[in-house]
């Protein structure tokens, strides 16, 4: 596989979306991301593991359906079982109920990108929070959505002006990384995951994205020790295998 095949087209191959929303203390796996193509995304609860806690959330939204927190709670589990549409109606209900309620704002906006529905996501998000009271999460979050319509310019402004609040934030390095892939930018992408990177060693996603910029520039052996780093023999050889089937599909829509 060369050098010069492997950038012959458009990282998007790499879609439908893969970009990592950065709400709350951690990423959030909602929208497909590549990573999750290398298996490192975290596994969302089964809904049988899940059926006592959703059980108890329903009974308590059903007997206050008007309580912002109770609504909150609820629709994340129903995120974090993979119930999208039905966390997206919970929270657009309650987002009527209490439109200024920020907390509330920013849940809705992330089941909505959950969801797909990327432009309402933008826009929710924004009545997030205020120039005044910017937030760099919910920026990032905007960002990660222009990137999913192909705004990728205007996203990158908006991870610039979280890294203005949280400078060498992983997250946020990470998703404008992956935001520099799909303008085939591949080493100012490997830059930014470089930073985020050294910025979180731990975090398997961060190792994922920037073994997967490495694999496209065709550096494959530094890709593969990345993917493996601190993983059983098993485990290993089942993300350097996911990683050579996205190089590999890469490959094809180059020969084409």
């Amino acid at each position: 596989m060369s050098k010069r095949s492997l950038l012959a087209s458009p990282a998007r191959f790499l879609l439908p979306a893969f970009l990592v929303l950065g709400l709350g203390g951690c990423q959030t796996a909602g929208i497909e991301d590549v990573t999750g193509a290398l298996g490192v995304r975290s596994e969302p609860a089964s809904k049988a593991d899940a059926k006592p806690d959703m059980a108890a959330l329903r009974e308590r939204y059903r007997a206050r359906p008007g309580d912002p927190g109770v609504a909150l709670a609820y629709g994340k589990a129903l995120r974090e079982t993979g119930q999208r549409a039905q966390a997206v109606a919970v929270l657009e209900q309650a987002v009527l109920g209490h439109p200024s309620n920020k907390a509330l704002l920013a849940g809705y906006g992330r089941a909505l990108a959950d969801n797909g529905n990327f432009q309402q996501a933008f826009d929710v998000l924004g009545r997030a929070h205020s120039p005044e009271d910017p937030d760099w999460r919910i920026l990032s979050a905007q960002g990660a959505a222009l990137d999913q319509l192909g705004r990728n310019e205007e996203a990158q402004q908006y991870y610039a002006a979280a890294l203005k609040i949280v400078p060498n934030e992983p997250t946020v390095l990470s998703n404008l990384g992956l935001s520099y892939m799909l303008q085939n930018n591949l080493p100012k992408a490997e830059q930014v995951l470089g930073r985020a990177y050294q910025g979180n060693q731990n975090d398997a996603r961060v190792r994922a994205n920037l073994a997967l910029v490495l694999g496209l520039q065709g550096r494959e052996s530094e890709a593969e020790i990345l993917v493996k780093a601190d993983l059983p023999p098993d485990q290993a050889a089942e993300k350097v295998a996911a990683l050579r089937q996205l190089l590999a599909k890469k490959q094809q829509r180059a020969d084409k």
